[in-house]
């Protein structure tokens, strides 16, 4: 029997539940297909880091790969290692961290190019800077 909600068996709860699970899918998908095509786009459509526009207060990030240069930071050889150093060190090295390594201490491998590392010896002297 029809009425005018539809067919008869169809009323009680679970009446919208097909209606909402098929729009729940149909949103599920639209995203999955986004999220396909976002990288497809044409090749140089994609701004650079030096050419995207900026926000006002935001700087744009240098590329990890360049941050530093251990060769800014070479003044700090054979200077007393201390978190002033290590501030002005990395400053100086383009770096966004710095880190002193003294000799047996255990440390991450991982290479970082934003990080620098001031090797000290027993008595706390910086014996060499390099980064990574």
């Amino acid at each position: 029997m029809r009425t005018s909600r539809g067919f008869s068996g169809a009323a009680g709860p679970c009446r919208g539940f097909a209606s909402l699970s098929m729009r729940i899918v149909t949103a599920m998908a639209a995203v999955a297909a986004v999220s396909a095509l976002s990288g497809c786009a044409a090749p140089g459509a994609q701004q650079s880091a030096s050419t995207a526009p900026v926000a006002s207060g935001v700087q744009p990030q240098r590329p990890l790969e360049l941050a530093c240069n251990a060769d800014g930071a070479s003044f700090a050889i054979g200077q007393p290692t201390s978190p002033q150093l290590e501030s002005a060190a990395a400053y100086r090295a383009g770096a966004l961290m710095a880190r002193s390594l003294r000799p047996g201490e255990m440390v991450t491998k991982e290479f970082d190019g934003a990080r620098l590392n001031l090797d000290v010896d027993a008595r706390g002297r910086v014996t060499a800077v390099r980064c990574g």
